[in-house]
């Protein structure tokens, strides 16, 4: 089934003037008698003034074989999804489709059956959309507006309210789909159309759409809490969002934790992040790190002498971060670095708190695979825990010691085949001796000095061995 989520035609770097394209084949139509629309999130984001690199046009009243003909003549023709109804141009970021009818054969996202209808009209072609402000229409021509379902209105007021009942429920990725336009719009979902939601089945779903919705909250909106918080309103956190389900109600230290219990203040920090998510080298696995980061607080709380704690819940809670990831993607590089950010994120604190010495911060910093990104996070953290006393930024310490760091891995180190240049064999222990030789580095050690003491070590170690070799031989 093609839907109107799918993207037919793939950005290209020498892509072309897909507004000048359009309008070209428009008036081509409009000649034979039809008519061009631009529909969805481009009309919406145009009237919202949000730019929107992603041209979507719809053709009425001329059949496929005379659209085929106008766009074989523009250039080459790229029949995505002829079937459907849908081309593209190539080098051009255009997708271009006819009026179709979608009807339900089953309870997955795909499960439709699609008939293309150049001459369906307008209103029914728009029934079909998910929402209202996404079924809003602009004659390429005449710039008119065409809104059968308040659209307009909705835009005003900041609602979010399907087309149909009918046909809304018979895809459930629209829950999702309602509840990251929220986020990203920071708009109210009409609670008729969140009481749709709450009887969909989000199971039959891919996990790529579940991720694909997730993922635009996660990185377009400014408070992708609220993509989460629409999903608790709906009842559907159950099924793909299980953990953080059970983030709802956990206790926190009041004393480090004023602003409620750990679903409340994972809200907090996944907002602060995406506040500093343009400035991190991965974006979109720094969000998830924010989101997941306090996933071990469902198994480490307790309280001990009327207090609450969550010792060690920075590791307690990685099989429940892999658990959670992996059900949504496969990309081992995401799970890799959010389970290494997780397991991390609160020694940034830490150290910052105790003025710890350069030697254990440079450690911190190497177990990261991204420093500057751990620093962000942590911040996020910090700031979202609301304490008795003012907020102290740690970020000043914590950036003049990833100063130092970066400076201490820019020098000459000791490698591998310094050391067998050396003398030094690489026998089956090399890599415990490159160890002991990276750990001199990161504590600032020389070059000449830290070769001279690895050597050492080395030898003494090798003759330690074989010495015991000798022994338990005997």
């Amino acid at each position: 089934m093609y839907t109107e989520e799918r993207k037919m035609c793939p950005e290209a770097p020498d892509a072309g003037n897909g507004l000048d394209m359009a309008l070209q084949i428009a008036r081509r139509v409009d000649r034979m008698g039809g008519h061009t629309y631009f529909v969805g999130g481009y009309v919406r984001d145009g009237i919202l003034g949000i730019d929107n690199k992603d041209v979507d046009i719809e053709i009425h009243g001329i059949s496929p074989a005379q659209l085929k003909g106008i766009l074989e003549e523009q250039g080459q023709l790229i029949e995505v999804g002829a079937e459907f109804g849908v081309y593209g141009l190539k080098g051009y970021k255009l997708d271009i489709a006819m009026p179709r009818t979608e009807k339900a054969i089953g309870k997955g996202h795909k499960d439709f059956e699609v008939s293309v209808d150049p001459f369906l009209g307008t209103r029914k072609a728009a029934r079909r959309r998910d929402f209202t402000i996404n079924a809003l229409m602009r004659d390429v021509v005449t710039g008119q507006i065409v809104d059968h379902y308040s659209g307009l209105s909705d835009l005003e007021r900041g609602c979010i309210r399907h087309v149909c009942a009918e046909t809304f429920v018979e895809d459930p990725l629209r829950a999702l789909r309602g509840a990251q336009f929220a986020a990203r719009f920071q708009y109210e979902i009409a609670e008729e159309t969140r009481d749709l939601c709450r009887g969909m089945d989000l199971s039959v779903l891919a996990r790529e759409r579940v991720f694909g919705e997730m993922e635009k909250a996660l990185l377009k909106a400014d408070k992708p809490s609220i993509f989460f918080e629409e999903l608790r309103k709906m009842n559907q956190l159950t099924t793909w969002f299980p953990e953080l389900e059970q983030l709802i109600g956990v206790e926190q230290n009041r004393t480090h934790h004023m602003e409620g219990d750990v679903w409340v203040h994972t809200m907090m920090v996944l907002d602060q992040a995406a506040a500093r998510r343009e400035k991190v080298s991965e974006p979109l696995p720094f969000m998830l790190a924010a989101l997941c980061h306090d996933f071990g607080k469902i198994v480490a709380t307790e309280e001990i002498d009327g207090q609450i704690h969550a010792y060690d819940h920075e590791h307690k809670g990685l099989p429940l971060v892999e658990r959670f990831l992996e059900r949504l993607t496969t990309e081992k590089h995401i799970i890799d670095y959010v389970t290494n950010m997780v397991s991390l994120h609160m020694k940034p604190h830490i150290l910052a708190k105790d003025r710890s010495s350069v030697k254990k911060t440079n450690r911190m910093y190497d177990r990261s695979v991204a420093p500057y990104d751990l620093i962000q996070l942590a911040e996020a953290d910090n700031i979202s825990a609301l304490k008795a006393g003012p907020y102290q930024s740690n970020e000043p310490f914590l950036m003049e010691r990833l100063s130092i760091y970066r400076e201490y891995m820019a020098r000459p180190y000791v490698m591998g085949r310094d050391l067998i240049e050396a003398g030094l064999e690489a026998d089956k222990d090399f890599s415990e001796i490159l160890d002991y030789a990276h750990k001199l580095r990161l504590a600032g050690v020389d070059k000449v000095s830290a070769l001279k003491q690895t050597l050492s070590y080395g030898r003494k170690r090798r003759q330690r061995e074989g010495n015991q070799e000798r022994v338990e031989s005997e």
